[in-house]
C-alpha cells in the first residue's frame, strides 16, 4: 500500500530545502519500504540542494538513515518486516567488472540509479502526483522510503538508531578511507584536514588501526577540541601558523605517512601533500567542486615514492563493512553516540542545515517518531 510521509525536498538549486508530504509508493519486486527512524544531516545533501552535485529538483534528500522494514516486496529474500536497516547508497549490480574484482563503490552500473531506483524509476510523488527523484536511490529524509533490498543492510537491533545511521555515510567514509583505502599499519604518523563529521571519523580509524601520531588540522577551535576527543594526539589551527604542511612536518619529524583530507577543495590536498614524508600517501575523501584542481609537485611522486588517491564513501562493501563497524562500537573500540552532538525533528530540517554549515554540529540527525 502507498503511504503518506513527511519529506525534506529540495524544489530549486540555491533555495532553501522544504518539508512536504509526498506519498511513498509500496515495494515493487525486489525492494522494501522502511519506517525510518534516524536520518544524519550530511553536507553531501546540502551540496545537492546547491547544485555543486548535480541531482535534477524536486529530489527528497538524504542517504544516511536507519530504520525498520515495513513492508516487503516479491522476490525479497534477504529482509523481511522486523528488520532493522541501515541505508547505502551505493548501488551495486555485481555483475561488472569492479563489483566483481570487490568494489562495489565502483559499479559501473550505479550512475543508472543516482537519482532513481535501479529500475530507473521512483516510488516517491508530490502532492500534484508528480514524480519526486531521490538522492542516490535512497531518498531517505522521510518518514517512509521504499529502495532496493540492496540498499539496505541488515543491522542488530541492539544499537541506537540515531548513532546506526550515522554508519551509512559519515562513518564508512572516514574509518573506511584509512581501513580500506590508505591501509594504515600499526605505528603510523597520520594528519587529518577538516574535521566534520567524516574529519572525526578518519582520525578514530587512524586510532584504532594503531596510528601512533594523529594530528587535527582546521580553523575551528571547539571541532579541534573535539578531535582530540576521538583520539587526535595533536592539533593545528590552520589560522595560527603560517604554513601548515611545514607546521605538521616540524610537528611529526619529516612528515607524516598518511593525510586524509576531509575538506573537499584543491588547495587543502596541496597542504595535504606538502606535509608528507617519504613514502607517505594523501587520501582524498572530501567531494570538491568539479572545477576545482589541484597543483603537486610532480617530481616528489617519483623521488620520495609518494602516492595521491581518492577514497569515495571509504572504499565501502556495505554488506561487510557497515556490521564490522557496528562490532567495533559494541566492543567499544569506535565512538559512534558522541559524534550526533544535536537532534532535530523532520519539521526542524532547514536549521539543521543551517546549523550544519555554521559549524555547529559533528554531526546533527533528525529523528522521526
Amino acid at each position: 500500500m502507498s503511504r503518506q510521509a513527511k519529506a525534506v525536498v529540495c524544489r530549486e538549486w540555491g533555495k532553501p530545502v522544504e518539508v512536504e508530504t509526498i506519498t511513498v509508493d509500496a515495494p515493487k519486486r525486489g525492494e522494501v519500504t522502511i519506517k525510518v527512524a534516524a536520518c544524519g544531516v550530511c553536507h553531501s545533501d546540502h551540496s545537492a540542494t546547491t547544485g555543486k552535485i548535480q541531482y535534477p529538483p524536486p529530489l527528497v534528500v538524504g542517504h544516511e538513515a536507519a530504520g525498520v522494514v515495513v513492508d516487503v516486496g516479491e522476490g525479497v529474500t534477504g529482509l523481511k518486516e522486523g528488520d532493522y536497516v541501515v541505508s547505502t547508497f551505493i548501488t551495486m549490480c555485481g555483475k561488472c567488472r569492479n563489483c566483481v574484482r570487490g568494489r562495489p563503490v565502483l559499479c559501473e552500473n550505479a550512475k543508472k540509479s543516482m537519482v532513481t531506483l535501479p529500475d530507473g524509476t521512483v516510488r516517491t510523488h508530490g502532492k500534484d502526483g508528480e514524480d519526486l527523484y531521490v538522492f542516490g536511490a535512497c531518498g531517505v529524509m522521510a518518514e517512509y522510503a521504499t529502495l532496493h533490498e540492496d540498499n539496505c543492510v541488515k543491522i542488530d537491533e541492539g544499537v541506537p538508531m540515531s548513532s546506526a545511521a550515522l554508519v551509512g555515510c559519515a562513518v564508512i567514509t572516514g574509518v573506511g578511507s584509512v581501513f580500506n583505502t590508505a591501509q594504515l599499519e600499526p605505528g603510523s604518523r597520520a594528519a587529518v584536514f577538516g574535521i566534520g563529521g567524516v574529519g572525526l571519523n578518519a582520525i578514530q580509524g587512524c586510532v584504532t588501526a594503531g596510528a601512533e601520531m594523529v594530528i587535527a588540522v582546521d580553523t575551528n577551535e571547539k571541532k579541534l577540541e573535539m578531535a582530540r576527543e576521538f583520539g587526535a594526539t595533536h592539533t593545528i589551527n590552520i589560522n595560527e601558523v603560517d604554513d601548515v604542511s611545514k607546521a605538521i612536518k616540524k610537528l611529526s619529524g619529516g612528515g607524516v605517512d598518511y593525510a586524509f583530507e576531509c575538506v573537499g577543495n584543491g588547495n587543502v590536498v596541496e597542504q595535504a601533500f606538502k606535509a608528507l614524508g617519504r613514502a607517505g600517501t594523501v587520501v582524498v575523501v572530501g567531494v570538491a567542486d568539479m572545477k576545482d584542481k589541484t597543483s603537486i609537485s610532480t617530481f616528489a611522486l617519483p623521488a620520495d615514492e609518494r602516492t595521491l588517491k581518492g577514497s569515495w564513501l571509504g572504499s565501502a562493501r556495505p554488506q561487510y563493512d557497515f556490521p564490522r563497524i557496528l562490532n567495533l562500537y559494541k566492543a567499544n573500540r569506535l565512538k559512534l553516540d558522541e559524534l550526533v552532538t544535536q537532534t532535530y525533528s523532520i519539521d526542524e530540517a532547514p536549521q539543521a542545515f543551517e546549523d550544519m554549515l555554521e559549524g555547529k554540529n559533528a554531526r546533527g540527525v533528525i529523528i522521526f517518531e
